[in-house]
């Protein structure tokens, strides 16, 4: 069977809104089940997909941030 993970997880959000959308990130973070990761990654890189330059340097800047926040506590 061939599975493309990426492909599934876009469709499952093909139709969802941006109130939706969010709710997708939250419910997978809140969760915080390792089974949720890989979606999470995708969403990301969908992201990172449509971001111009700055937007890019500012999620660098906030995630250096947040792992040194994750690594004070």
């Amino acid at each position: 069977m061939d599975l493309n993970l990426r492909k599934a997880i876009v469709s499952n959000i093909a139709t969802n809104d941006q109130e939706q959308l969010e709710a997708t990130i939250v419910d997978a973070i809140q969760a915080g089940e390792e089974k949720m990761l890989p979606g999470l990654g995708v969403l990301f890189e969908l992201i990172w997909e449509q971001s111009n330059e700055q937007d890019k340097q500012d999620m660098i800047e906030a995630l250096e941030q947040g792992v040194k926040n994750a690594n004070a506590t």
